[in-house]
């Protein structure tokens, strides 16, 4: 049983008794608000470890949640959207948050979503990580695969470090163009694909089905590695 603090923020009583239940049956020490304000309120006094916010609701939305709350706090946050708009995932994500759903979703996915953020918060970001075939000094700067090293080019190793950095997580187009060259320009994603593809081609068993380097469309990239530091 975890014990870690979840706090809920929906404006529906529904979602919010059910996801209780769930949270709690699966040992999570859960709490609710039904709003941006009372999630503001709630998140400084009780400082949960993460927090589920629906983006759409009336008054002080998720996205006005996200805008105040990384001025002070960076707790891990799950997205919700009903609408499941590829401008609304991006959009909540530049704002800070962690990763998102759209709804209706399953708890098996949201549970495993909550354990991958879980793990992140945990994670020492010079540490080695294990992604099938592929291991990943962050520290040494040295990447293998089957135990032979690969070479990477410095913007290709940055590349791979913004991602390792925070493994499981989305990162947008706009994120990785910042980290990586310094700033964000639409016209530059086309270079980020050029250089996710260089990646891939290097990395990836089977490039054209990438399993380490995923693509979320619309939105970004994400770094799959499993739990244990295997591949899954």
């Amino acid at each position: 049983m975890s014990g870690e603090r979840m706090l809920v923020v929906d404006d529906e009583p529904q979602i919010r008794r059910a996801l209780r239940t769930a949270l709690t049956g699966n040992g999570y020490e859960v709490t609710t608000a039904d709003g941006g304000g009372a999630a503001l309120e709630t998140i400084a006094a009780w400082q949960p470890d993460i927090v589920v916010l629906d983006l759409v609701m009336p008054g002080f939305d998720g996205f006005a949640v996200l805008r105040d709350l990384r001025g002070w706090s960076d707790v891990p946050v799950i997205v919700l959207s009903a609408r499941g708009q590829e401008g609304d995932k991006v959009a909540a994500l530049d704002l800070g948050a962690d990763d998102y759903l759209t709804k209706p979703f399953g708890i098996g996915e949201l549970l495993a979503r909550i354990r991958a953020l879980a793990r992140r918060a945990h994670r020492n970001v010079d540490e080695v990580l294990v992604a099938g075939r592929v291991t990943i000094d962050l520290a040494s700067h040295v990447v293998t695969r089957d135990g032979e090293e690969v070479h990477l080019t410095p913007t290709e190793f940055g590349l791979l470090r913004a991602l390792a950095a925070e493994a499981g997580k989305v990162l947008t187009h706009r994120q990785l163009l910042e980290r990586v060259w310094g700033g964000y320009a639409a016209e530059n994603t086309q270079q980020l694909r050029v250089y996710i593809n260089y990646l891939r081609r290097k990395l990836e068993e089977n490039p054209a089905e990438p399993a380490l380097i995923q693509t979320e469309p619309g939105v970004g990239y994400r770094l799959r590695v499993a739990e244990t530091g295997t591949a899954e």
